[in-house]
């Protein structure tokens, strides 16, 4: 096993909203500037930040999620996405200890950071305060030794005389060195709603002026030259690189699966196609927006995440599609859906009509329901046999009635409190849930779907 030298760096924050993602974002875009490749990572189960690093740095933005994928894997999937990369920049999530709710460590920043053996420098918010700045900073620096906090990048400050005072007590009391102030006044537009920022593929021509801003803004805060010194000081890594054709094997016949994209279906790892096609699939991107009918010769598909709510009117408006939807059901293809596919299969959506697959209605609501779950399947789909494990992820502001189907519902697990709760709708041929799952953590996932698409279809409905 031979060892690897891909430069990295980690940016951290004590708290979510001090400004990771702008300083992340703005980095990328800032080193991409200069000429070099920078590889794009997010941790945690993030899929809006990774569109805003994909168009920093003109590759696919990954994800590093040690609860989903399972701990041994996250420095092989980096190594597998920074394949040919100058220097890597992880984003982290949250407060850079702050993982899997009563698990510790696991799935935090600086578990993923001890993983990668990769220097942190925190995002502090610097407003409204001083002195204490330093004993925020040593505490976060003493915490874990385990953890090299490496530098810090200083936020939201109001002025010269506010950079110094943050500066001089950072030196005295910190030992931690200041590789940029970013000033208060300094704004980027980053247009926000009820998940997150929007999505890239919503946005176009503002999302690229706005990480085009952002890179700007760091290029002129930040010591850009300490950056690359931090990175290249992380040592070398000797984990074989993830490589979706180790993990299936190919099934013959090359089956066509269709894959909803565009702006209401852009909630996917990028993993799961690679496992898809690595399992001999023709992975087929459609857009459920415009496309008035699947590709020719789907014999699969998989609507994943996104923002159908957004996009009810339009959806709903295509019916052609819609209604081809409805005959590869009738017709046994295998579907598998998650989230967002789950409202587009319902009945309805906010009182418009969907697909009428599940006999469900789905609407909006203002509670957000979010956090890691481990489920067992229930009964037999084309994603997993009953009794297959696996962790996915929950993040939506929809609910839907019912929430699983009353004979055979997709998923089981223990909520919070250690009662047992059911959700999804499955059959031997259809998958529904609003669970998210990484099929890098599960690749036996994306290679059954694949033999479903390409043996006999079971011709049965929901």
């Amino acid at each position: 096993m031979s060892s690897v030298h891909i430069p990295r760096i980690v940016i951290a924050a004590p708290s979510s909203g001090a400004g990771k993602t702008t300083v992340a974002t703005g980095l990328m875009a800032a080193l991409t500037a200069r000429g070099l490749k920078v590889s794009p990572h997010k941790v945690g189960p993030d899929y809006i930040d990774p569109g805003y690093h994909g168009l920093a740095t003109g590759r696919p933005g990954r994800n590093l999620d040690a609860f989903l994928c399972g701990p041994e894997r996250v420095e092989p999937l980096f190594l597998h996405g920074a394949a040919g990369a100058d220097v890597a920049v992880v984003e982290g999530v949250m407060g850079m200890f702050d993982g899997a709710s009563g698990r510790g460590e696991l799935a935090s920043t600086a578990h993923v950071a001890k993983l990668l053996r990769a220097p942190v420098v925190l995002v502090v918010d610097g407003s409204s305060q001083s002195r204490s700045v330093a004993a925020l900073v040593h505490g976060f620096a003493s915490w874990d030794p385990e953890v090299r906090l490496a530098g810090v990048i200083l936020n939201r400050v109001a002025s010269d005389r506010h950079e110094q005072l943050l500066r001089e007590a950072l030196e005295e009391g910190a030992g931690v060195p200041v590789l940029g102030a970013v000033r208060r006044t300094a704004s980027v537009a980053t247009p926000s709603r009820h998940l997150g920022l929007v999505p890239v593929v919503e946005r176009s021509a503002q999302a690229v002026q706005a990480v085009r801003d952002m890179g700007e803004l760091i290029d002129a805060s930040v010591d850009l030259d300490a950056i690359l010194a931090l990175a290249k000081s992380a040592p070398p890594l000797s984990a074989e690189p993830w490589d979706p054709a180790a993990e299936v094997s190919t099934v013959p016949g090359r089956p066509r699966i269709a894959l909803a994209a565009g702006p209401a279906f852009s909630f996917s790892y990028a993993e799961n196609a690679e496992l898809l096609a690595a399992a001999g699939a023709e992975v087929l991107p459609f857009d459920p927006l415009h496309d008035t009918a699947l590709p020719d010769g789907t014999s699969g598909l998989v609507i994943g995440g996104g923002f159908p709510e957004v996009y009810a009117a339009e959806l709903s408006e295509n019916a052609p599609l819609r209604e081809a939807i409805s005959s590869l059901v009738a017709a046994g293809a295998p579907i598998a859906a998650e989230c967002a596919g789950l409202l587009y299969l319902a009945r309805e959506l906010d009182g418009r009509p969907m697909c009428g697959i599940l006999d469900a209605t789905a609407w909006m609501t203002e509670r957000l329901t979010l956090g890691y779950r481990e489920a067992v399947a229930l009964h037999d789909s084309p994603l997993a046999p009953a009794g297959t494990r696996l962790r996915g992820h929950e993040f939506h502001r929809t609910s839907c009635d019912p929430g699983a189907c009353a004979t055979t519902p997709a998923w089981g697990w223990r909520t919070p409190t250690g009662a047992p709760a059911t959700e999804g709708f499955s059959t031997p041929n259809l998958h529904a849930s609003y669970l998210h799952v990484h099929w890098a953590g599960a690749p036996g996932v994306a290679q059954r779907l694949v033999e479903h698409c390409a043996g006999p279809a079971t011709g049965q409905r929901p």
